[in-house]
């Protein structure tokens, strides 16, 4: 470089002669760690209002009134079920067996959609017997937490056809390997809030 260089040419060619190894996705991953991280505190508040307000029934009927156990224990099954699809579903990845992972991203997204519509049919059941949000504080709490869930779930569903389309047209590529890890660590994440669901608000809640 001449004496004569500017301070921007200075800078360009230091970035030259000292260039970084970046991994390929590197910022991908991060930055999903800190979307899930993000996440975290939305359901840890969620958890502390329900914690807060779930014991206020305003004289109205409580989780032993409400909750069908046997139903919510099918709806966990189906969720942990689709976890464990998943997983079947990153082992064929790293085979390098396409239609294997197709294979197993349907199976997940059917059990994902049995989790769903069970979901749909325990809040229409509630609201039919006048077990609305409006009811109790209780029952705001609940269809809160439990809904915001759900709504995680749809997305995860919507995100697991388009990688399904994605892979069916241009295979297992680097991008698209580190798009279904992303959304495996999505999928297993609602799975873990749902154990904490299953257990702090059906299972305490038939406690009371």
């Amino acid at each position: 470089m001449s004496s004569t260089s500017t301070p921007a040419e200075l800078t360009a060619h230091y970035y030259d002669l000292h260039e970084h190894d970046h991994p390929e996705g590197g910022s991908t991953m991060l930055g999903f760690w800190i979307y899930l991280m993000s996440d975290c505190l939305i359901f840890a508040i969620l958890f502390a209002a329900y914690a807060v307000l779930g014991g206020n029934l305003a004289a109205g009927p409580g989780p032993q009134d409400l909750f069908d156990l046997p139903l919510v224990a099918l709806n966990t099954a189906m969720l942990l079920f689709s976890s464990i699809t998943y997983g079947f579903a990153m082992l064929a990845m790293v085979r390098g067996d396409k239609q294997k992972v197709l294979l197993w991203l349907a199976i997940t997204g059917l059990f994902g959609l049995a989790f769903l519509s069970i979901e749909l049919y325990e809040f229409h059941h509630l609201i039919h017997v006048g077990a609305t949000p409006q009811r109790s504080a209780f029952l705001s709490a609940f269809f809160t937490l439990v809904g915001t869930h759900g709504l995680h779930v749809t997305f995860g569903l919507i995100w697991l056809v388009t990688l399904m389309v994605q892979v069916n047209r241009f295979g297992l590529k680097p991008a698209n390997q580190r798009r279904l890890m992303c959304l495996s660590l999505f999928w297993h994440f609602l799975d873990v809030i749902w154990i904490g669901v299953f257990t702090f608000v059906y299972l305490m809640g038939m406690l009371r």
